[in-house]
């Protein structure tokens, strides 16, 4: 990729996102078309948002060439390492991005709209605006949640890293005391936070959750929730 050219690389990231977007949301749609018992539309949303992967693909292979492999049996030890390493390099600097700037700064404005966008609304449209704000107070304690996912997989990526490298093994720590992590989009539940959205409040132990609770990002039942434990190098 010519750096030099910083316009055509800016539409290159905004390619791979837009495609990227599309798959996860033809994959949505086609999931609502399979609940409404529409299985050939459920198969064109899929077929869809395959293409659009490939699309996706094509611009990431532009925008990292140093990723693309013609030949993989032809490539020695090192340099297969090189291209693992740079695969782990970019998904922790991506993942500690969303968990250290994104997903705090969009708490902090969904905290700040739920307010604004209630206190201009109320009186004329009361309904409607509660509805808003409970939006807005549901997506301010969905990126909350979220930050401390994008954590850990930063975490799990470091370790995976420095494994990688030969620097010991990856694996896991005993359990945190307290926390049980979802083991379909991975949300830590932390019983000093709860889910108040939800009616949990904070300080309420896991095991006290209702069985009828779900996850609050994905909609998984309690019982896919397992104890927490950090991802951890074990050296020596």
């Amino acid at each position: 990729m010519d750096l030099s050219k910083p316009g055509t690389h800016a539409n290159l990231e905004a390619a791979f996102g837009g495609e990227s977007m599309a798959n996860r949301k033809y994959l949505f749609f086609a999931d609502v078309a399979r609940q409404l018992g529409h299985g050939e539309l459920a198969k064109l949303f899929r077929d869809t948002a395959a293409q659009e992967t490939e699309h996706a693909f094509a611009h990431f292979r532009l925008l990292h060439p140093e990723l693309v492999i013609d030949d993989a049996a032809g490539l020695s030890d090192a340099q297969k390492q090189a291209i693992l390493s740079r695969c782990l390099e970019l998904a922790i600097e991506g993942e500690t991005y969303e968990f250290t700037t994104m997903y705090p700064e969009f708490a902090a404005q969904a905290r700040a709209e739920r307010d604004a966008g209630a206190e201009a609304e109320f009186g004329e449209q009361i309904a409607e605006s509660e509805e808003h704000a409970a939006i807005f107070r549901r997506a301010a304690s969905n990126f909350g949640f979220l930050s401390p996912i994008e954590q850990h997989h930063a975490e799990r990526y470091s370790v995976a890293l420095e494994a990688l490298q030969g620097k010991g093994m990856a694996a896991e720590s005993t359990p945190v005391p307290g926390k049980w992590i979802c083991k379909v989009c991975s949300m830590i539940y932390d019983p000093a936070v709860g889910d108040p959205e939800s009616g949990i409040a904070a300080g309420t132990p896991f095991e006290a959750i209702p069985d009828d609770w779900t996850c609050p990002i994905c909609g998984t039942r309690k019982a896919n929730f397992v104890p927490y434990c950090e991802p951890e190098l074990v050296t020596g």
